[in-house]
């Protein structure tokens, strides 16, 4: 990491593992892309709203009914949940 080094206060790479060293800094930016698609992803319904209409026709639950947060956990049927995960 010429010129100046790079920062490692913990010592994870004091082994020299040049691999394991890569493996480290790729999880770190998949890890920093995440992170800033979930900040997208809490803003966007805050600033822009919400889609408009129904979440659950059946259960009478619209999009503007679901808070933003982990608070919208409890509010989206199981159901929703189980199409989240199986697509």
């Amino acid at each position: 990491q010429d010129p100046v080094g790079f920062w490692d206060p913990a010592g994870f790479t004091a082994d020299g593992n040049k691999e394991n060293f890569l493996r480290r800094r790729a999880v770190e930016i998949k890890h920093g892309r995440v992170s800033m698609y979930a900040c997208i992803g809490y803003l966007v319904p805050e600033c822009i709203g919400k889609f408009p209409g129904d979440l659950s026709p059946s259960q009478g639950i619209k999009f503007s009914d679901v808070p933003n947060g982990l608070a919208a956990l409890s509010k989206v049927p199981a159901v929703g949940w189980a199409q989240i995960v199986l697509f």
